[in-house]
């Protein structure tokens, strides 16, 4: 892009939110100004079959016309643009881009999507907003911000309805006890920073693994079919794909991304396989309890037609499943449901 055409582009409020996200989200939309210097983007976590009415939530709480964005939007400062379901807000310049790249966390959209290519893309003119939201979404893309000289706040986690995003993010981020706002304090802080901001850079440095997982959101064939793999072997297997993992060490953070995109957190991750465990242990279940429902049967069968050893033999396996089943029940029973979470995953 050129001098001229970066001069144009409006710094860029990139917002996150998941669990507990729409009263915060609507806290902020009354406190922003009607002449805000700023385009607004805002990624909240929605299932993808879902219907989302976010947008109209935020334009009757404030003053700021807000509308699912469009795929080649051209950012409008004093304008508020949601991502809508089953699409990744990307930003790739002065516009935005509305692609089905791979899940991150189990979601599409994403909230590290949005910040990571916003920070690809405007560097140090943007300013990243994490949310009330449950386990570690966002702390990813807080780090891209700050990675590329833009600033971050989070929520105060005691205001929080689900303190584990904003928590997370800060601490990744390094964003210290200045980092955490109100809702309502956090327009006030934006103005001061948005009156202090960098000119348009020219074109500069990216780091390769912004480039490459940007690209990846996007859907670039290049990034998805580099042989070079984003990360080191993690030992473990994505859920989405069953592909290998790779971790991605960024000091404070780890993370992990297989070959073709799909990316997670160590708190999602757990949270995911936590949710395959339980399947896995259910099928288990029924399995067996259909064991020994056949094996009664069976020996019920044999007993009456005289054959009592063989009646013995399948009473002895009936007693067995039992058992095992008995023992996946408590599996069951002692999974903790608060790792679970499968209302987070929009799959």
């Amino acid at each position: 892009m050129s001098t001229r055409a970066r001069s144009a582009v409006p710094p860029t409020v990139v917002v996150g939110a998941s669990a507990g996200g729409v009263e915060a989200l609507r806290d902020l939309a009354l406190g922003l100004p009607e002449d805000l210097p700023a385009a607004v983007l805002v990624v909240l976590h929605v299932p993808a079959a879902g219907t989302s009415v976010l947008p109209a939530i935020l334009a009757r709480a404030g003053r700021l016309p807000a509308r699912h964005a469009r795929d080649g939007d051209v950012l409008e400062a004093g304008t508020i643009l949601v991502a809508p379901p089953d699409r990744h807000l990307v930003v790739i310049d002065g516009r935005v881009s509305l692609t089905r790249g791979p899940q991150e966390n189990g979601h599409r959209p994403a909230v590290d999507v949005l910040f990571r290519s916003a920070a690809r893309s405007h560097g140090a003119r943007v300013h990243g907003l994490v949310l009330s939201g449950a386990l570690d979404d966002g702390a990813a893309g807080a780090v891209a911000v700050t990675q590329r000289g833009g600033r971050c706040l989070v929520q105060d986690p005691q205001e929080a309805l689900y303190d584990s995003m904003p928590r997370a993010a800060a601490a990744a981020a390094g964003l210290g006890d200045g980092g955490a706002l109100s809702v309502r304090d956090m327009p006030a802080a934006l103005l001061s920073w948005l009156g202090d901001l960098p000119p348009p850079e020219g074109p500069d440095q990216v780091s390769e693994l912004m480039q490459k997982e940007t690209a990846m959101a996007d859907l670039d064939p290049g990034a998805l079919q580099d042989p070079v793999p984003p990360g080191n072997p993690a030992g473990f297997g994505c859920p989405d794909c069953a592909g290998s993992l790779f971790e991605i060490d960024e000091g404070r953070l780890r993370r992990y991304r297989c070959r073709v995109g799909h990316a997670w957190s160590p708190e999602s991750l757990l949270a995911r396989q936590t949710v395959g465990m339980e399947s896995a242990l259910w099928m288990a279940l029924r399995s067996l309890e259909e064991k020994v429902a056949l094996t009664d049967e069976l020996a019920e069968r044999a007993a009456g037609q005289g054959h009592p050893e063989t009646a013995r033999r399948f009473g002895t396996r009936s007693r067995e499943a039992r058992k095992a089943a008995e023992l996946v029940r408590d599996l069951i029973a002692d999974i903790d449901s608060g790792e679970s979470r499968p209302e987070e995953f929009s799959a």
